[in-house]
């Protein structure tokens, strides 16, 4: 079913997805926020650009956005997977505690703020370009991949990523001799069995987004991990 969205405010859009059934596509999208908050079992495919907190609280909906989406996609979503064919803005997937983000262009600022993970729930979110400063700050679970595809010149990550990071994992395409990270992680080159995994990441995202899945494995990927669980022991505990 289409949905011309442009005269429609967040709550009209969203009851006509839920009264479409099961597939949706939405039209004349620009701005709305709250776009599928908190939805399940629906595939919902967004032509436009939806605004602030897309998907919400998923709980288990497919959301396909052609072009890019602003900030707070996939704020504290439970499940479901949110592919996003151009760039995302600030706090993508913040508190995000399941479920999967594929961005196939780069992010703003604080992307995977809070991530966190429990038990079966583990949330993966793949930037398929460069990242701004402070990726995942206060990390306390999932994983969170960069692959600074069409970077150019740029950095893969800008300033202070990973600050206050104390659980989760980050994996970036690179041998990030140009980033700093904070003294509570460690950054080392990925092993035959991180490399396991990360091909799994990016062969989801080569086959989203139509890449050479060989030519991206084809280069370096450090990953980094907590050395603590409380990054702050050393600000409050005398030694």
């Amino acid at each position: 079913m289409k949905i011309n969205a442009e005269r429609l405010e967040f709550r009209e859009i969203n009851e006509s997805i839920r009264a479409a059934g099961k597939k949706a596509t939405l039209v004349g999208c620009c701005g709305q926020r709250f776009i599928c908050a908190g939805m399940a079992d629906v595939s919902v495919t967004i032509e436009g650009v939806p605004g602030n907190a897309l998907g919400a609280y998923l709980n288990g909906a497919t959301v396909t956005v052609m072009g890019n989406a602003q900030d707070a996609v996939g704020d504290t979503m439970n499940g479901g997977a949110i592919i996003v064919h151009g760039n995302i803005g600030d706090a993508a997937g913040y508190a995000m505690r399941g479920g999967r983000i594929f961005v196939k262009g780069n992010a703003g600022y604080r992307a995977g703020i809070h991530m966190k993970a429990y038990k079966e729930k583990v949330p993966v979110m793949v930037i398929g370009g460069c990242a701004g400063s402070f990726l995942g700050e206060y990390q306390a679970g999932g994983v969170i991949v960069v692959l600074g595809l069409r970077c150019g010149d740029g950095k893969i990550v800008s300033n202070f990523p990973c600050t206050g990071m104390h659980g989760g994992k980050m994996i970036l395409r690179s041998d990030c001799r140009d980033v700093t990270f904070p003294n509570q992680v460690s950054a080392r080159p990925a092993s035959a069995d991180d490399m396991s995994e990360i091909k799994g990441y990016v062969s989801e995202y080569c086959r989203l987004f139509g890449e050479d899945e060989a030519a991206v494995l084809d280069s370096p990927f450090t990953v980094i991990t907590p050395d603590s669980s409380n990054p702050y022991k050393q600000l409050y505990v005398a030694n």
